[in-house]
């Protein structure tokens, strides 16, 4: 199991895998009867809703470094911070541009 390594790529991998899974499971909630090629049309006509994707998204690595924090597994828990960190602030960055 993941959770029984504590190792700085693995928090790096974790972290970068776990926004993609929030965003799919943003999808399936919100869009799941639309194609996933229109849920993208859509995201790009509707600007706030990439906002509501970014913070689900963000909440799956909120989700997994609390899971290593409380198993006291702190360098996986650092790599999992350092992207949601780099994440965070790509999707400000994005907002703000578009």
């Amino acid at each position: 199991m993941f959770i029984t390594k504590d190792n700085l790529k693995l928090g790096l991998v974790l972290g970068l895998l776990a926004p993609f899974i929030g965003m799919f499971g943003f999808y399936f909630w919100k869009f799941g009867i639309y194609p996933f090629k229109e849920f993208l049309f859509i995201l790009g006509q509707q600007k706030s809703l990439i906002t509501a994707m970014v913070s689900f998204s963000l909440l799956m690595n909120a989700i997994l470094f609390t899971i290593y924090i409380n198993a006291h597994k702190d360098e996986t828990a650092k790599g999992i911070f350092i992207v949601t960190i780099v994440y965070a602030v790509a999707a400000l960055a994005l907002k703000f541009l578009l």
